[in-house]
């Protein structure tokens, strides 16, 4: 059980995460998928997992091996940095000190046993921290990339919930509806989460987030300087459905599929702006828009610094004509 008691500071400066982040989603993924409860909450992330084979297969091996199968991640692995893309939380976890990565991972490894993979990674290896990374991109584009735009709008709906039970009931009974696993009572937020300590806030404030790759139970973060983030188990909104088997996906891949459905939805579609939304790196984003432009399907314009992205008449067909096989909603 962990009591972190929070002031004024803290109090004054509670919101939620403006979006979610590509690398800690990710990595906590690759636990909670395991958890039958978690699977059922997130079908669509749960069957590309169990599905994956060729070089995702492999990826999944290699996070299987680095990662405990459940209970605390390492901190350095969920940092509050890095939320624009894969790349650059895998950057944000590469600047994490030596002594600090040695630390964590040695404490997180104190029940599995040694091997020589393990012990590079403990070590900050430079050519494991390499595999790690692009076995996590990997596993991230095959896996979350297809529904990102699901999960993002299913924390954005959860969002909406929670400010509406902050309007009509405060923060006592915000904080106190969040999650069964999360209690408050004033100055004391006491969570059930994976590690057992009594700390102080940081008075930089409290950053929730909910998200249905949580896993069992919440998460929380401490860091001297930062907001306290706590990540909490929050199932998809009936609006949110499993998918079914997906043509457009097959035919176009998972990933350049995502990003051709998110050009259909308001918005200015830069190139950025599409990596964030389907939670791929900006090259990646423009390397699958690109394609999709020399296949008649979108068409692209400069504006500025900036390149802008539509769908064509043509690109507008394909996607209704794959309605049925894209993920429904109510």
């Amino acid at each position: 059980m962990l009591r972190l008691r929070l002031g004024l500071a803290d109090l004054c400066r509670v919101r939620f995460a403006d979006r979610l982040h590509p690398v800690g989603m990710s990595l906590l993924a690759c636990q909670a998928l395991h958890d039958a409860d978690t699977a059922r909450m997130t079908p669509g992330p749960a069957a590309d997992a169990a599905s994956a084979s060729g070089p995702v297969r492999s990826a999944a091996s290699v996070l299987r091996h680095l990662l405990p199968a459940r209970g605390r991640l390492p901190d350095f692995l969920t940092p509050l940095d890095g939320l624009e893309s894969v790349v650059a939380g895998l950057e944000a976890i590469r600047a994490a000190p030596v002594g600090r990565i040695r630390a964590e991972v040695t404490a997180a490894y104190a029940q599995l046993p040694a091997t020589p993979l393990r012990r590079r990674f403990a070590e900050a290896d430079g050519e494991t921290m390499d595999l790690f990374g692009r076995a996590l991109g990997t596993w991230h584009d095959a896996v979350l990339a297809p529904h990102w735009a699901d999960l993002t709008e299913a924390h954005r709906h959860h969002v909406a919930g929670a400010t509406a039970q902050l309007a009509t009931h405060g923060l006592d009974g915000l904080l106190n509806a969040l999650h069964p696993a999360i209690r408050w009572e004033a100055p004391t937020l006491t969570v059930r989460t994976w590690w057992s300590a009594s700390l102080s806030g940081t008075g930089r404030g409290l950053l929730l987030l909910p998200s249905p790759l949580a896993g069992q139970h919440p998460r929380v973060l401490v860091e001297p300087g930062r907001p306290v983030l706590v990540v909490y188990p929050a199932p998809l909104p009936r609006l949110i459905r499993a998918t079914t088997p997906d043509p457009l996906g097959r035919l176009l891949g998972a990933t350049r599929a995502a990003v051709l459905r998110r050009l259909a939805g308001p918005g200015r579609h830069t190139t950025t702006a599409l990596g964030r939304a389907v939670g791929i790196s900006t090259s990646s984003a423009s390397e699958h828009a690109g394609a999709l432009r020399a296949a008649g399907l979108v068409a692209s314009v400069r504006d500025g610094g900036a390149v802008l992205h539509r769908l064509t008449s043509l690109g507008t067909e394909l996607l209704d004509a794959g309605h049925a096989g894209s993920p429904e909603r109510a």
